[in-house]
């Protein structure tokens, strides 16, 4: 494990020296461009695990992506290793077909300390509720980045993320009322207290959200990753191209429907990503939005 075959990975190249939050954004943005936040493994017969070496060689050496327990701890470790002041998160994230947040903390995140601020580092929520730049830890202040404003809200010591996007146009009207569609302007993203986490408090989630069948990640097959300006996703057999600001306070949102024999093929193109062994999509409906 080093820092130079990650950055390779990433195509960071900029600098190493500064522990600033000019760095420590162009860093990030190369990870979410780069690394897919995807649950892959599960569909393909392969196990997650949590083991730092095991994310690295995943991640870095087979060009792979993963969920927020992979993306943000690998992140973690290159922070920690550059020199930031660096600790973990654990986030209840919003079910929008419960209106409820879930009662089990399954989202890790990375705060990072900067000249005394703190910020909230996120690479491993993916679609439209990827943040593309880290987000200063204060309550009440709309956040404008790309793919929307986000804004914290803190309440009884517990902080809540929410994000509110542009309208949306949408050429193939047949995806009109996808579930893959994010159908309210402002909505919630999670929850999380400030109680410093480990790695080892979400080796339970782990499992379970690969395991379980009322998990989210059982019943769909999810590879999202962020462009230079939005993100693409290929959730089953649909894949989701976005292009944030396509006109003016509008994102364009174009749907495609894959044959078996596309996927792979899209996967490699779009995704860069190879499998070692055979995926079998998923996408049952009703369980996800973008």
């Amino acid at each position: 494990m080093n820092l130079e075959e990650y950055f390779a990975r990433t195509g960071y190249k900029g600098s190493f020296e500064k522990q600033d939050l000019e760095t420590l954004t162009d860093i990030f943005q190369h990870h979410i461009r780069a690394v897919p936040f995807e649950n892959l493994s599960i569909h393909c017969g392969e196990k997650i695990t949590l083991d730092l070496e095991h994310v690295y060689n995943k991640i870095v050496r087979r060009k792979r992506g993963g969920w927020c327990m992979e993306n943000n701890q690998l992140l973690g470790w290159v922070l920690k290793h550059l020199g930031y002041d660096t600790s973990f998160l654990g986030a209840y994230v919003f079910n929008p077909h419960q209106n409820a947040y879930a009662s089990i903390m399954t989202h890790l995140v990375v705060k990072v300390v900067i000249d005394g601020k703190a910020y909230i580092v996120d690479g491993g929520f993916g679609v439209s509720y990827q943040m593309w730049q880290p987000m200063e830890l204060v309550s009440g202040k709309d956040q404008p980045q790309a793919p929307g404003v986000f804004r914290f809200t803190e309440k009884n010591a517990i902080w809540y993320l929410e994000k509110m996007r542009r309208k949306q146009y949408i050429p193939n009207q047949h995806f009109s009322n996808s579930d893959l569609l994010e159908k309210k302007e402002c909505r919630k993203v999670y929850m999380f207290s400030l109680e410093p986490r480990t790695v080892e408090d979400f080796c339970f989630q782990c499992t379970y959200l690969q395991t379980s069948p009322d998990s989210l990640f059982t019943k769909k097959s999810i590879c999202t990753l962020q462009t230079t300006d939005g993100f693409r996703a290929l959730i089953g057999w649909t894949l989701t191209e976005t292009t944030y600001n396509y006109k003016e306070n509008m994102d364009l949102v174009e749907f495609v429907t894959l044959q078996d024999e596309e996927v792979e093929k899209t996967l490699k193109e779009k995704f860069d990503i190879t499998l070692d062994r055979k995926l079998v999509p998923i996408n049952i409906k009703g369980f996800y939005t973008i």
